[in-house]
């Protein structure tokens, strides 16, 4: 009985959370499909005040260059990060602290997060307004993100595949660099995937750090960027145009989906 309750409590709450995210989807589309033609994803903002016409390719961009500069910036210290905890932190006590720093880290509000990108990268080091800064931003968010999931793949690693090479006399290093990462490239290229994702649809920390309204040209890594997420809230915050904010919105979550369908692919081929 109370194995058939449970079973049918989780069947409910699956189909309960797959029809919210479907009604969500479907009434984006709804409200958004009138303006989502070849004109609006090619064109760059028009009409005045911007955005009231036009297209939002400078903002479609301007969120994929941003996702790969924050993958790249945080893959590249999470995956350091992970490889020492996982295998050469030998001190419980730095372990611990490490770990609660982490933690610390992904229960920052975003928005404090954004301030804290103004205030050292802007105002103190003195690196413009910028894919960069916005870049650098983003990457502590999701840092804490990426760092965990990775040490989970490398903690579920076969430890007597490391054992046996430890016994061969190949030190741990090389075991590491050309036995456990070649084997887990994939879900560690899923995790930051999936973390670009999440960092595209940020506003807060873009706000100040990056952002703009317009932009007649796509950026160079030290220049100001449209988004596709800050472009959607200037157009509702503002009153400029729900339909284009509704079509904004369906192309970003199109984007994220695309995205995570493609690492449940890469994941779903592992092995």
């Amino acid at each position: 009985m109370k194995d058939m309750l449970l079973r049918c409590f989780s069947y409910a709450s699956g189909l309960i959370v797959g029809v919210v995210v479907l009604f969500i989807f479907l009434y984006i589309l709804f409200k958004g499909y009138s303006v989502i033609n070849g004109q609006f994803l090619l064109n760059y903002p028009q009409g005045m005040p911007l955005g009231m016409a036009g297209g939002i390719f400078p903002a479609i961009m301007g969120s994929l260059y941003l996702g790969a500069v924050a993958a790249l910036i945080a893959g590249i210290f999470s995956l350091a990060t992970a490889i020492y905890l996982s295998f050469f932190c030998r001190n419980k006590a730095i372990y611990e602290i490490n770990r609660f720093v982490i933690q610390c880290i992904s229960g920052i509000p975003s928005i404090v997060l954004g301030l804290f990108g103004y205030s050292f990268l802007i105002m103190d080091a003195a690196i413009p307004k910028s894919l960069l800064s916005a870049g650098i931003t983003l990457a502590v968010m999701i840092i804490p993100f990426i760092t965990l999931r990775i040490e989970k793949v490398f903690n579920e690693f076969s430890r007597e595949i490391i054992a046996s090479s430890l016994a061969l006399g190949v030190s741990l290093t090389h075991t590491v660099m050309f036995i456990v990462l070649p084997v887990c490239r994939r879900e560690i290229a899923t995790t930051i995937a999936l973390a670009s994702a999440y960092a595209m649809g940020a506003t807060a920390p873009i706000m100040f750090t990056g952002a703009v309204l317009y932009t007649g040209k796509l950026p160079s890594l030290l220049d100001p960027f449209m988004a596709l997420p800050y472009h959607l809230y200037i157009l509702v915050n503002e009153g400029y145009s729900l339909e284009m904010a509704y079509g904004t919105a369906f192309v970003l979550l199109v984007l994220l989906i695309i995205i995570n369908l493609a690492c449940q692919c890469l994941d779903g081929r592992k092995g």
